[in-house]
């Protein structure tokens, strides 16, 4: 048996996403931490860990050891704080992988906050001694797995003595069906109508037993389908038959799917662009531009990298954001900013031919960073620390109003 520790302050996500990203080989870094955890009393080597698989794909080893760190501990210091600490955090996460919470690490990188993070699960409740602070964040996404948990963190936060952001609440109502619900007939918004049904009517709509369209009010084939709870495009795909329907359903397993009617966004020029946007405070930030051939678009496969082309005209889109697109947009956002009830919010959207937002998805969890490499995305650095600028600037409102 271990006579000693080796306990060694949290590495975290923000760090080693920026290794992963440059290419780094983080096998011997899991190796080591490996190694550390079992002289390590703390969870932070286990943390760590489950982070480097993750980056690595293996999913459910990377499960098995946060588990394991969780039953060590709950609480976990950020290394985020520089000099002395302007403004205490605590974020509250749920048990996950990378998409389960708003992932904050990036957003507070190298800056004058505090950050400490808690973890809750349905078998571990808030703990009764949590660290000083002075604002709150709820960090847990929405999904099925998690609603149960966003309802116990609100009953939980009912009487919080200090300001709490992006409250459980609010989160709850993003699944992508009550989002359009939320958005429907906001103006200059087009968010296309999403029902949750059951694979049991999609095998009958695919054998042509019943009609879509006495589902899908707004439209017929083509559709875009999900499996509920999928992100990040896994499993997504455009169905332009019933015959294409069902070879999809042949091939997925799931029990229930998200549908709704695709919408042609393509420019003229015949690519097609998606925007991510943040609202903080209810004030929109261009996070990045996707341009694509395809109407599926991940910023990491647009090709935005290969092309200087691409890469000036979101350079470009970024300048001009406050003054054309953020105008352009402005009654649709504060829309979506008073109907969502969020403190901060990302946005995946287009713009349709006839020149309104066209609505992918609303969610309190996109990653929004600044680990592109500087040398090919200069324009980058500027933009994304005007975002990381104005979240700490909500963090300081939040304190100063609970104050008045």
């Amino acid at each position: 048996m271990p006579t000693h520790t080796t306990n060694q302050p949290l590495i975290g996500l923000a760090k080693l996403m920026r290794m992963a990203y440059a290419g780094e080989d983080l096998a011997p870094l899991g190796t080591e931490l490996i190694e550390r955890a079992a002289t390590d009393t703390s969870g932070h080597a286990l943390m760590d860990l489950s982070i480097v698989l993750q980056l690595r794909g293996n999913h459910d080893l990377a499960m098995t050891m946060q588990a394991q760190a969780l039953k060590i501990q709950q609480i976990y210091t950020q290394p985020t704080i520089t000099g002395t600490a302007a403004i205490r955090l605590l974020v509250i996460m749920g048990a996950g992988d990378l998409m389960a919470n708003t992932p904050v690490e990036f957003l507070l990188e190298d800056s004058d906050v505090a950050l400490d993070i808690v973890y809750v699960t349905p078998e571990l409740p808030l703990p009764k001694h949590l660290p000083e602070h002075d604002v709150l964040f709820v960090a847990i996404a929405q999904s099925d797995q998690n609603m149960a948990l966003l309802n116990k963190i609100n009953t939980a936060l009912s009487s919080w003595p200090h300001p709490v952001l992006n409250k459980p609440e609010r989160i709850a109502m993003l699944s992508r069906n009550d989002a359009c619900t939320l958005l429907d007939s906001a103006p200059g918004i087009i968010m296309p109508n999403t029902l949750r049904l059951e694979r049991q009517v999609l095998e009958q709509v695919a054998t042509q037993q019943i009609a879509l369209i006495d589902y899908l009010k707004d439209g017929d084939f083509p559709i875009i389908i999900r499996p509920v709870d999928s992100h990040a495009g896994k499993d997504l795909d455009k169905i332009d038959t019933a015959q294409t329907l069902l070879s999809y359903l042949q091939d997925m397993p799931n029990k229930e799917f998200y549908v709704s009617r695709f919408v042609d966004y393509r420019n003229p020029d015949g690519f097609f662009r998606k925007y991510r946007i943040v609202l903080i405070d209810g004030k929109p930030f261009v996070c990045h531009v996707g341009i694509s051939e395809h109407w599926m678009i991940h910023y990491l496969n647009a090709g935005m990298t290969e092309s200087a082309e691409k890469r000036a005209e979101e350079e470009q889109f970024m300048l001009a954001f406050d003054s054309q697109f953020a105008c352009k947009h402005a009654e649709a956002f504060r829309a979506i900013y008073e109907r969502a009830g969020l403190d901060y919010l990302g946005i995946d959207c287009g713009e349709t031919t006839d020149g309104n937002l066209l609505i992918f998805e609303i969610d309190s969890c996109m990653i929004i960073h600044a680990i592109d490499p500087v040398d090919i995305f200069p324009y980058k650095q500027p933009q994304m620390h005007k975002i990381f600028s104005a979240f700490r600037q909500m963090l300081l409102n939040a304190r100063q109003h609970s104050s008045l």
